[in-house]
């Protein structure tokens, strides 16, 4: 099965070690710029499902555990951007495939 990617954004749309929002096919979703990661882009979904509101864009970014981690503004939580998966509790936020490409960054649609 061959991934179809969607262009998003333009890399200079996105800041270095933070998040930014996009909507994508009728979805907020929340794009990380991590140069330092082996990945350098992660997609999750921008709604935190313990604060019930779209904010995981606004997280802080971290290195924790061996994982690149954004923690929710709300609660705390901590969400493993290449997986959605909450450190903390047993929750998972969506994710998505995402790539830089040409100073493009798209991101794999299922």
């Amino acid at each position: 099965m061959t991934m179809q990617w969607k262009l998003v954004c333009k890399q200079s749309d996105l800041v270095v070690g933070a998040g930014v929002a996009a909507m994508v096919n009728g979805e907020q979703i929340a794009l990380f710029y991590v140069p330092e990661s082996e990945k350098k882009v992660f997609a999750i979904g921008n709604w935190d499902p313990v604060g019930k509101a779209n904010v995981m864009s606004r997280g802080l970014v971290a290195h924790l555990q061996n994982e690149w981690v954004v923690a929710s503004p709300l609660y705390k939580q901590h969400f493993v951007l290449a997986s959605g998966q909450c450190l903390e509790e047993d929750i998972k936020v969506p994710h998505w495939s995402a790539k830089l490409e040409d100073d493009n960054l798209y991101i794999a649609l299922n």
